[in-house]
């Protein structure tokens, strides 16, 4: 038989859908799974947003323009005006989810074999797209203890090598929900200016900052107009997960065009999924208020029963809607299997994401588990009760 790529053999399995044939068979002996492993909100699609794809009069489903319709783009520059970005429609590049951006970041910026510096946890498929692009993730580990704030300018300097391009952030962060501070992002400035090094920027959570935390975009960050790539999506901010829809912006003509190379490649953005993020630009100015504030609650109802229980570490995250906590186990990875093989409490459980996966350092988190609180708080209430008394069960054997 024909041997596959090294590059897929490589390729890692997701640390949050890994679990999922056995919360399968879990539901299929009739338990019912609260699902906090993964970031798939509950919240409803804005029905004006859906509306304006089931009225479309439309002949012929065509190709868009390779960067998305000019219109979307055009609609774009608005929304990011809003968060005193300037952009003009020839910046940004619409892609199939925030995915795709990443990789062409990648793609366009990194040769084979460079490296790019990630804070460590990070969401895990950067290590796939990474593996696929054939360049390097160089993690610098940030700390529970501390909130998993940024890792000091030491820790990046002492990584960087002649090989390395760009460092790589999600703010508000995936999957420990940390918001980087204005002083974070000036080091993070420092550093690239200093090493003439890429800053790719995932700003998929912008909107969910909380406790009147603001959120700073790389883009806002003076002179930095040629080292920063904005990676964008629609997918959480108007619980649109499967209109696949992003961004890859940028003020640097040179990467642009070369990133156009591979939009090109592959012809054309979903043209559907645009009209919808095209119409979600005109949504009221109040539709976050409520959606922000629904999360906020979960979050606080969470992170409150999490702490609660003999053992477990949470920090309070200021933003996303993911927070990381360290539980009394040797390892988490069994720990979420047995909880979906082999426990129930009235009949429930509840599947976690492991956070082994959203590390590239071997060995750490193992003993530390992602939650989405992308439910609601009663369902997490459930959740913490068959945590709590999963638990006290497993640590007994």
């Amino acid at each position: 038989m024909p041997k596959i790529s090294h590059r897929g053999e490589q390729m890692p399995p997701s640390p949050i859908r890994k679990l999922v044939p056995f919360a399968e068979e879990a539901k299929k002996r009739g338990t019912k799974v609260f699902h906090l492993n993964i970031g798939q909100p509950d919240i409803v699609t804005p029905k004006a947003i859906l509306d304006a794809v089931r009225h479309t009069d439309m002949t012929v489903l065509e190709y868009s323009h390779s960067a998305g319709f000019e219109s979307y783009r055009k609609k774009l520059t608005e929304y990011y005006k809003r968060f005193d970005i300037d952009l003009t429609p020839n910046q940004i590049i619409v892609t199939t989810g925030g995915s795709e951006a990443i990789q062409f970041a990648m793609m366009t910026c990194l040769d084979p074999g460079d490296e790019i510096i990630i804070p460590e946890p990070f969401y895990a498929n950067y290590n796939g797209f990474s593996v696929a692009s054939q360049t390097i993730v160089k993690p610098i580990s940030s700390s529970i203890e501390d909130g998993f704030k940024l890792p000091p300018i030491e820790d990046f300097e002492k990584n960087i090598t002649p090989r390395t391009k760009a460092i790589m952030i999600c703010n508000p962060n995936n999957p420990t929900g940390y918001l980087y501070s204005k002083d974070e992002m000036n080091v993070l400035k420092e550093i690239c200016l200093k090493y003439d090094l890429y800053l790719f920027s995932d700003e998929a959570y912008r909107e969910f900052c909380y406790d009147g935390h603001v959120h700073i975009s790389a883009m806002n960050l003076e002179g930095m107009d040629q080292h920063v790539i904005l990676l964008d999506t629609i997918s959480k901010r108007y619980s649109a997960c499967g209109g696949r829809i992003g961004a890859f912006i940028t003020k640097n003509k040179v990467v642009y065009d070369a990133a156009m190379k591979f939009a090109q490649a592959r012809l054309s953005p979903p043209s559907f999924a645009q009209i919808l993020g095209e119409a979600a630009v005109d949504l009221p100015a109040d539709y976050f208020d409520e959606v922000k504030a629904e999360y906020k609650k979960r979050r606080d109802v969470l992170v409150s029963r999490l702490n609660k229980i003999p053992g477990v570490l949470c920090p309070n995250p200021g933003g996303a809607f993911y927070a990381m906590a360290k539980l009394p186990v040797d390892s988490a990875e069994d720990f979420c299997k047995w909880l979906l093989q082999e426990f129930s409490y009235n009949g429930q459980t509840v599947m976690m994401a492991p956070a082994s996966g959203f590390y590239a350092t071997a060995g750490l988190g193992v003993n530390e588990v992602r939650f989405a609180y992308v439910l609601n708080t009663d369902d997490i209430n459930h959740a913490m009760d068959c945590l709590e008394k999963a638990l006290e069960q497993y640590n007994s054997k």
